[in-house]
């Protein structure tokens, strides 16, 4: 089992920056890749970043929702992964989520272990 908890959301103004960190404990040597997600009220969850976690190679939507803005890390001393987030805008508000998974391929579904989820509104 692998547990992952998310931490950094918050309220920021349009414009401004937040960076989330996810921490990893437990068989972490089973990992494959972490990633981001993110739901939004009344919308689909929707697939942030990804890195792999041996090789660090990165994943991004194809879509241009983040590109550019968010950036996806990793320290492997804290078994931590980061989403760096700048120039935000009203529609990155929603929960962000953390999660975990043991096979490829990292930019899609399914992930094995998920964590409860942190908060980011962006204010207008």
């Amino acid at each position: 089992q692998v547990q992952v908890v998310e931490s950094g959301g918050g309220l920021v103004q349009a414009g401004g920056s937040l960076r989330l960190s996810c921490a990893a404990s437990g068989r972490t040597f089973n990992m494959y890749a972490m990633g981001w997600f993110r739901q939004a009220p009344g919308k689909e969850r929707e697939f942030v970043a990804a890195i792999t976690w041996t090789d660090g190679r990165l994943y991004y939507p194809d879509s241009d929702s983040v590109k550019g803005r968010f950036t996806i890390s990793r320290e492997w001393a804290r078994n931590t992964v980061y989403l760096q987030m700048t120039s935000l805008k009203p529609e990155d508000t929603a929960v962000y989520y953390c999660a975990a998974k043991k096979f490829p391929p990292a930019q899609a579904a399914p992930y094995d272990y998920w964590g409860q989820g942190t908060q980011v509104t962006v204010s207008s």
